[in-house]
């Protein structure tokens, strides 16, 4: 399967290392970054970032409307009514992804995937699906769609989550915290005051994590 269209963003004069990232529904791959434009991070650092476009697709619960989306959503019962047949060919777009990035780094250099939103349930999915594995997972206002799958070896996971959220509950978040946590994922869970959005403490909180993962210290 092609990769989809992406925007890319490159940080320093010699990236050395890349993030996948995935935005939430009827958004696309510009939505983030202004985030990554504005996110602080040591220089010498080189960050390539690649934020793709999901196909576009009638989305049942918003009228049949086609938009970008990972995956349809056939009710709004959450963890059962996206539709599986669209997540496992997102599966594939961002597997075929990830290799490529990883196909694309210098020795030494680590591969994230991150999301927000349905962008977020989809790094999960993936991520913890993916041969070879990411070094690291970013999960922004995510649920776990399904179980954690074969979480040996997973690669460590931020996780953070509006305490107000009102499109993803704060405990379907918890709930996944959770499970990454019982199957031994290193899960670092944050919550914030706000709905379901980014707020600028995320942003710092992100970027001390995301520098810690690349500098090789978490």
């Amino acid at each position: 399967m092609s990769n989809p269209e992406s925007v890319l963003r490159e940080y320093g004069p010699a990236p050395r290392h890349s993030l996948v990232w995935l935005h939430g529904l009827g958004a696309d791959g510009h939505d983030f970054v202004p985030l990554f434009d504005q996110l602080e991070r040591p220089p010498d650092l080189g960050l390539r970032v690649v934020l793709p476009h999901a196909p576009i697709r009638p989305v049942t619960i918003n009228g049949g409307t086609p938009m970008r989306a990972w995956y349809d959503f056939r009710s709004l019962e959450l963890g059962r009514g996206e539709a599986a047949e669209d997540i496992a060919e997102s599966i594939a777009l961002v597997h075929a992804l990830l290799a490529r990035e990883r196909a694309r780094l210098p020795a030494g250099g680590k591969l994230l995937l991150g999301g927000f939103s349905q962008g977020a349930v989809m790094t999960l999915v993936a991520g913890l699906r993916a041969t070879p594995r990411p070094d690291a997972l970013i999960v922004l206002s995510g649920y776990l769609w399904g179980d954690v799958c074969e979480p040996d070896s997973a690669p460590p996971v931020f996780q953070a989550h509006g305490a107000d959220d009102p499109v993803i509950a704060l405990p379907l978040g918890l709930a996944a915290h959770r499970a990454l946590v019982a199957a031994g994922v290193e899960a670092h869970w944050r919550t914030y005051p706000m709905a379901h959005a980014v707020c600028p403490e995320e942003i710092d909180d992100l970027a001390h994590w995301l520098t810690s993962v690349l500098r090789g210290t978490r």
